[in-house]
Parts: C-alpha cells; sequence; structure tokens
C-alpha cells in the first residue's frame, strides 16, 4: 500500500486500536480515524467518504451485519470485517453484502497489512465485475431497441434489415448522437402513433 488512504476503524478497544494504528502507519501515511462503537458510523462515513473502513465486532449477528452495510456503504468502499467467531450464515451474508474482507479471530495488528491489501484487491475485481456487467446490460438493451427500431422501419419503408440498419445508423452519425438514442426515439415514436 503505497498510496495515502483515508482509513476509518472501529474498535472499543484502546489498546488494539493503539497497536492496529502503529501497524497501520508502518504501511504508509495514512489518514486515521477512530471510532469506539457504531454511534455515528454512518455519519463518520458520509463526513469522511473513507477510502477504506476496518470494523472488529466480537460477536456479530445479522442485525449488525445489515446495520453495518447500510452505514458504511460496501459496495463503495473496501470494508474488512473483523470477527472473532462466525458461522456459515454470518460469513455468507457479509460477503453477499459486498464486504471485501471477513475475518475470524479478530483484528490483528501483524495480518492488517495483507488482509487490507486482499480486500483492496478483491473489492477492486468485485468493482471491475460490476461495472462490466452493466456495461453488457446497457449494450443488450440498446440491441434490443436498435432491433426493434429496425423492424419498425423495415416495416413502414418496405426495406430489408441491412438498410433499415443503415438508415439508422445515418440518421445518427447526421444528428450526433447514439444510435440507440435515435432507435428510442423511433420506438417511441412508433408506439405514440400506434
Amino acid at each position: 500500500m503505497t498510496a495515502i488512504l483515508t482509513i476509518l476503524i472501529v474498535e472499543p478497544d484502546k489498546t488494539r486500536t493503539e497497536a492496529i494504528i502503529d501497524s497501520l502507519v508502518a504501511t504508509g501515511d495514512h489518514h486515521i480515524r477512530v471510532l469506539t462503537n457504531f454511534t455515528g458510523l454512518a455519519s463518520s462515513v458520509a463526513e469522511l467518504n473513507p477510502d477504506l473502513v476496518l470494523v472488529d465486532i466480537t460477536n456479530p449477528n445479522r442485525n449488525d451485519i445489515n446495520a453495518l452495510t447500510r452505514a458504511v456503504a460496501p459496495l463503495d468502499r473496501p470494508v474488512a470485517l473483523f470477527v472473532d467467531r462466525s458461522d456459515d450464515g454470518l460469513s455468507k451474508a457479509a460477503i453477499e453484502a459486498g464486504i471485501s474482507a471477513y475475518v475470524v479471530d479478530g483484528m490483528h495488528p501483524d495480518r492488517i497489512k495483507p488482509i487490507l491489501e486482499a480486500a483492496i484487491t478483491r473489492f477492486h475485481l468485485v468493482s471491475g465485475i460490476r461495472s462490466e456487467l452493466a456495461e453488457t446490460k446497457r449494450a443488450l438493451e440498446d440491441r434490443k431497441i436498435i432491433d426493434r427500431a429496425k423492424g419498425i422501419l423495415m416495416q413502414a419503408r418496405n426495406i430489408p434489415e441491412d438498410e433499415a440498419y443503415a438508415l439508422l445508423r445515418k440518421t445518427a452519425m447526421h444528428e450526433g448522437k447514439k444510435m440507440a438514442r435515435v432507435a428510442q426515439a423511433l420506438v417511441t415514436a412508433s408506439d405514440l402513433l400506434s
């Protein structure tokens, strides 16, 4: 970790907090903020917009996991959750909620750096997959609209598919718009006239 990170730590034990801060300082010059409990977590996250959140919960339950994910927005930043003990259901719920690292056996200062690196890497990997999936869905929706617009043009002008496609493309280029926007306008107009 070479970049300067804003790190929010939620740790009730002062001695462990100091050891964790020492461990983080050894990895670089970071902006570190500490909360001793969940009170104010959501507002601290909103105020700081941390690059990374570390949370230590002794014995979490499903409500803790749900409250944590609402407060820290794990889809927006890496979140490492350290627990002393867990069951399969909780670890699964935490991972499904977007927690980047779910570490059993608590937060130990000597393990912080590799766990944070793994959490950050996993977060970026999952974010990339989500972005790619969203882009694929948009492209599929665009393709559906373009195909529907081609069908409208083919029927209205009695032209083959390749001519309908060329007409959509030519119109989009002439108007300086994406083909999907031109196709959507045509579909909307057709729906209004039907």
